[in-house]
C-alpha cells in the first residue's frame, strides 16, 4: 500500500487531477488517526470534530501543488496542514473571546500550561514552534513530525530525508529549546 500511495502521490504531482479522488480512500483512515491526536490536545467540546479537521486540512494541501516525494512527506505536511488549521481556529476564538475557554496541550507528554491551560498555549506553542523554524527550519520539522503527525523519529528521518541518528540530535536540542521557551513564556505571563 504504500508503494500505491507514494506512486498516487508522483501522479498527483505529474499533473493527473484523478489521483487525488483514488488517494483520499487509501490515506484517509491515517489522517484520521492524526487528527486524533492532535485534537486530544485542545478542549473538550472543540467545534472541529476528527472529521471536520481531516476534511478542512486535506482542502487546504494543494495537492497538485505539491512535489510529492513520498508518503510520509504527504503525512508531515498533512500534520501541518491540521496544525495550521487548529491556530486558525484558536485565533478567531482567541479574537472573539479574549480569555475564552481553556485549552488542553501537551508538548512531548507534558502539560504546557500548569492545571488550567488557557487558549494561549495552544497560540504559544505555535509561536515558538514559528520562532525555532527562523532559527533551525530542520528541528522545527522534526517537531512537526514527530508531535504533531506522530510519526517515530525513524519515519521522521525517512520522511525528511536524513539519518535517524541526525533526527535524535535535533529533537533532543528541539524539545529542550521549545521547554525552555515555553517555560519563560508562562512565568512571565504570571
Amino acid at each position: 500500500m504504500d508503494v500505491a500511495v507514494t506512486q498516487l502521490l508522483q501522479q498527483l504531482s505529474a499533473g493527473d487531477p484523478d489521483a487525488g479522488n483514488v488517494l483520499l480512500p487509501q490515506v484517509y483512515r491515517e489522517l484520521k488517526a492524526i487528527a486524533h491526536r492532535q485534537l486530544r490536545q485542545e478542549r473538550p467540546g472543540h467545534t472541529l470534530d476528527t472529521t471536520a479537521l481531516v476534511h478542512e486540512a486535506y482542502l487546504r494541501f494543494g495537492l497538485e501543488q505539491i512535489s510529492w516525494q513520498n508518503r510520509t512527506h504527504f503525512f508531515a505536511v498533512a500534520a501541518r496542514a491540521m496544525r495550521r488549521v487548529l491556530i486558525d481556529y484558536a485565533e478567531a476564538r482567541r479574537a472573539q473571546k479574549r480569555g475564552g475557554e481553556a485549552v488542553h496541550v501537551e508538548f512531548d507528554g507534558q502539560d504546557v500550561g500548569g492545571p488550567e491551560p488557557q487558549l494561549a498555549d495552544l497560540l504559544a506553542l505555535d509561536e515558538a514552534l514559528t520562532r525555532l523554524e527562523l532559527m533551525d527550519v530542520r528541528q522545527a520539522r522534526i517537531v512537526e513530525c514527530h508531535v504533531f503527525a506522530g510519526m517515530s523519529l525513524e519515519e521522521t528521518a525517512a520522511a525528511l530525508g536524513i539519518s535517524p541518528a541526525t533526527v535524535s540530535r535535533d529533537w533532543t536540542m528541539a524539545r529542550a529549546w521549545l521547554n525552555r521557551t515555553l517555560d519563560a513564556g508562562a512565568k512571565n505571563q504570571k
